[in-house]
């Protein structure tokens, strides 16, 4: 039996969301990943961290990651709050 999953692969200023399929099995070491879909988490990352977006987005969707100071946390909580 099999399921998606999606993985969320980090790499400096980006995150790719990368749907695998899961492999539920009777034996062995269940769930797990086939080497396709492993192998395509593994291409992910090093095209991330190459900077090479394009590729990367071949193969998942890319987001890139804004820190937020703390000061910027706090606002957004007191927005939120009032």
């Amino acid at each position: 039996m099999k399921r998606t999953l999606t993985k969320l692969i980090h790499e400096g200023d980006y995150v790719a969301e990368v749907d695998v399929a899961l492999i539920d099995s009777e034996e062995g070491w269940a769930p797990y990943i086939s080497l396709d879909d492993a192998s395509k988490l593994d291409d992910v990352r090093e095209a991330l961290r190459q900077g090479n977006l394009h590729k990367a987005a071949q193969l998942g969707k890319v987001f890139a990651v804004t820190p937020l100071t703390s000061k910027v946390a706090e606002e957004q909580i007191e927005y939120k709050t009032n």
